[in-house]
């Protein structure tokens, strides 16, 4: 039976291409967002003759729209196999002392809330499901090692799913449930885009970076995937060779 697997923030950049990715794979794949015209893209874009798409329109930061979310996979096939856990959001970059309330709840309610909804729904389900387990991958950033300037809401945020990964990797272990992470840099997507013209140094300076083609953030999704329960990708780092991340610059 082929394996299915549920992408969140698909309707754009890394959620779509992953899904599309999986897809090809041949998993039957959901993929949901708030944007019903941004995820019947994804499905329009899905090769003919891979696994089938399902488009489920979530707001993953509210229990009630992922509650219905994976009622709608357990319905349509009875079990998940794969979770990228990967809907995120971001502010404009501002030094900490310029920050509001709202702007750094607009971040956690859909980086970490949201996060944590999706990956408990993908583990009820796993652990009560035959045959049990699965795999839980979420998104994090290493931004979460190494902040930019004036990131504070989105690096807290991608700090938090760290310890979310190893609590649910070893919670997981009695249910047959593997749970790891990717940390992206500079993947070239819509939100990256102004890298080409330059991005915030922490010298105080505005410089362009490298990126790298988003499809390859796909690939290593799928492959940590692919890899048979009783192993797990615990944490994998991604990125543009050339990016200021290692070093000094």
């Amino acid at each position: 039976m082929s394996k299915v697997a549920l992408v969140t923030g698909a309707g754009s950049g890394i959620g779509r291409h992953t899904a599309l990715a999986f897809s090809k794979a041949g998993y039957q794949t959901v993929v949901c967002g708030r944007r019903v015209g941004a995820l019947e893209e994804t499905v329009d874009m899905a090769a003919a003759g891979s696994g089938k798409m399902l488009a489920v329109v979530c707001d993953v930061s509210d229990p009630g729209s992922v509650e219905k979310m994976y009622a709608r996979v357990v319905s349509e096939w009875g079990r998940l196999d794969v979770l990228f856990n990967n809907a995120g959001n971001n502010v404009a970059g501002a030094n900490f002392g310029e920050l509001t309330f709202e702007q750094w709840k607009m971040v956690m309610d859909v980086n970490v809330n949201g996060a944590f909804l999706c990956a408990l729904g993908a583990y009820k389900l796993m652990r009560k499901q035959n045959p049990q387990g699965g795999r839980i991958i979420n998104n994090g950033s290493i931004s979460a090692y190494a902040p930019r300037p004036g990131s504070a809401p989105y690096t807290t945020s991608k700090h938090a799913i760290s310890g979310l990964t190893k609590t649910i990797s070893l919670d997981g272990r009695l249910y047959n449930i593997a749970c790891g992470q990717i940390d992206i840099g500079n993947a070239a997507s819509d939100m990256t885009a102004k890298m080409n013209t330059g991005v915030p140094q922490a010298d105080g300076s505005i410089k362009p970076e490298p990126t790298m083609d988003v499809e390859l953030i796909a690939d290593a999704v799928v492959n940590m995937a692919s890899l048979p329960l009783q192993a797990n990708v615990q944490s994998m780092t991604i990125m543009a060779t050339k990016m200021p991340f290692v070093g000094r610059g």
